[in-house]
This record gives structure tokens, C-alpha cells and sequence, in this order.
């Protein structure tokens, strides 16, 4: 088994790219790190560091290693926090990840609540990534092209249909339902950062509708878009449960033949299926999904 503290030293050693730097902010002495860093070279067999005029570079292998140590340095310090509460007195505490569109109008009521159920709970508010099983409770988006992680208890919310937001003076504005086909020749702001679910829900419905978006903007998440619809330079295109940030100026109108839909799924992981604070935050969020 590899030895934790000489991983910790030789992630730091490539942050820093100095061992001296290294072994101040670690406390060793510069020769003391430096025998850490060859007893580890040895436990794993391969070639770590390698001379580079006064100093030395990580090598390929090194930062291979350590980019594969985030993962256990991540759950080491998430069993930092688990003591912190002991030490505290404190019952624990409880990640809940959730995604931007849902944050503004289902985080508040939660949070009051396990505060006011649980108060000696410490409540992590994290913003989902794509991998499941982060958080101890996590709202995400399904993805039919990944499996759920078999450390996570998963059932779904709710659908969530997209819809096109556009100004009060464009034409489209006046209709309760647009089909997709009606944007075709349309300039389109995009507003996802990433190449993930929820854009290819979007894109699957597209091609079904025979429509090649015109993205003429590219933003990393809705509330820019919005803002640059306003401005009158394009629509765009959001799931439901973000028209809460649309502002007044701008009219969502709902989407046909086909409508976009995305799927909400609820995780919980299966080693706080017991904690009461989780139960309680996983029926909240039912109760709101369903509201």
C-alpha cells in the first residue's frame, strides 16, 4: 500500500515544482523530503522526478499518479471535516450537490427546514458535477449514456421540458406553444459550458425536428443568456425549472414537435441511507419536485 504522506509530498512537490518549497510548506527539512520521494520511487517502481538544471521536473508518471490520488485526497479530507464535527460536538454534516436551475427556488425552503430540524447539522451546499456519488444527496441530470454509481441509491424527480425564452416584442411571444421547426432560421444563444446531457437533449430533439441550430453566442449558463436575449441579438433555449431567473422583459413559450426533456434524478449515497438529515432533504426535494 502506498504511503500516504509521500503522495501528499509528491502532489505538492509538482503544485509547488520545488522540493525546498515543498518540504517548508510541509514541514520536512529539504533532505528529509527528498529520501520521502525516493522511498517512494521505490515502493512503486517507477521514475518520479528527474534532474532539470539546479532542480528537478516531475516526470509524466509522477503527474499521472497524482492526478489519480484526487479522488482519495478528496474522501481523506471529507474524513477531515467527519473529525472536525466530532471534535466540535457537532451530529455531522451533509453535501448536498445541486444543479444551477434548481438552486434559487428549491434551495431555500430545504435549508430552512434542516436547519431548523437538524441545527447542529453542518450543511455543504455544492454545485453538481457530472459524476454521481460527490455529495451524500445529489439533484442530476439523467444521462442515458452513463450508469448510475453503484455507491448511489437513484430514483427520478421530475421530467423537465425546455422551453424558448425570446422578448415581448418578438412575434413568437404571442403563441403559448412553438414547434421547434419554427427556429430553424432563428440566431441562437447557447448557454451550456459543457458537451453533456443536457445539450444533447437539445440537439437529439433538433435532429428530429430537422433543424441545425445557428448558435451565434455561446454563454456558460442561463442567466448571460437571458441577459443577451434582452438585448434583442437572439432566443435561447432552458429547461423549465430555470424560467424562474427569466426577467420580466422576456416570455418564455413552450416547445413542440418535439419538446425538448430532460429527466431530474434524485441520488442518495447508500452510506447515508440512514442519516435522518439526508431522508428528511430527500423528501423535501420530492415534495418540491411534485409541487
Amino acid at each position: 500500500m502506498l504511503d500516504i504522506a509521500r503522495l501528499r509530498l509528491l502532489r505538492t512537490v509538482i503544485t509547488t515544482g520545488s522540493v525546498r518549497a515543498s518540504a517548508a510548506a510541509l514541514g520536512y527539512t529539504p533532505s528529509a523530503a527528498s529520501q520521502q520521494l525516493a522511498t517512494l520511487q521505490r515502493e512503486t517502481g517507477l521514475r518520479l522526478v528527474e534532474r532539470a538544471g539546479r532542480g528537478i521536473e516531475p516526470t509524466a508518471a509522477a503527474r499521472a499518479l497524482a492526478a489519480a490520488s484526487e479522488a482519495l485526497f478528496a474522501e481523506l479530507g471529507r474524513l477531515d471535516g467527519v473529525v472536525g464535527d466530532l471534535r466540535a460536538g457537532r451530529m455531522g454534516s451533509l453535501s448536498l450537490g445541486y444543479l444551477p436551475s434548481v438552486g434559487a427556488a428549491w434551495l431555500p425552503p430545504i435549508v430552512d427546514t434542516l436547519r431548523a430540524e437538524f441545527p447542529a447539522l453542518r450543511l455543504e451546499l455544492r454545485l453538481a458535477e457530472s459524476d454521481q456519488g460527490q455529495h451524500d444527496v445529489e439533484i442530476f441530470v439523467e444521462d442515458p449514456a452513463v450508469a448510475p454509481a453503484p455507491a448511489v441509491a437513484v430514483r427520478r424527480l421530475l421530467a423537465d421540458p425546455y422551453v424558448v425564452v425570446v422578448r415581448r416584442d418578438d412575434p413568437l411571444a404571442a403563441r403559448t406553444r412553438a414547434p421547434l421547426a419554427a427556429l430553424a432560421e432563428r440566431a441562437w444563444i447557447d448557454n451550456e459550458p459543457l458537451d453533456g446531457p443536457c445539450r444533447r437533449v437539445l440537439l437529439d430533439a433538433c435532429a428530429r425536428a430537422g433543424v441545425i441550430p445557428h448558435f451565434q453566442v455561446q454563454t456558460p449558463d442561463y442567466r448571460t443568456a437571458l441577459s443577451l436575449v434582452a438585448t434583442g441579438i437572439g432566443i435561447t433555449i432552458i429547461p423549465r425549472l430555470a424560467t424562474a431567473e427569466v426577467p420580466a422583459d422576456l416570455v418564455a413559450v413552450e416547445l413542440t414537435d418535439p419538446t425538448p426533456i430532460r429527466h431530474i434524478g434524485l441520488g442518495i449515497r447508500k452510506s447515508v441511507l440512514g442519516n435522518p438529515a439526508a431522508r428528511r432533504a430527500a423528501e423535501l426535494l420530492t415534495a418540491l419536485a411534485q409541487g
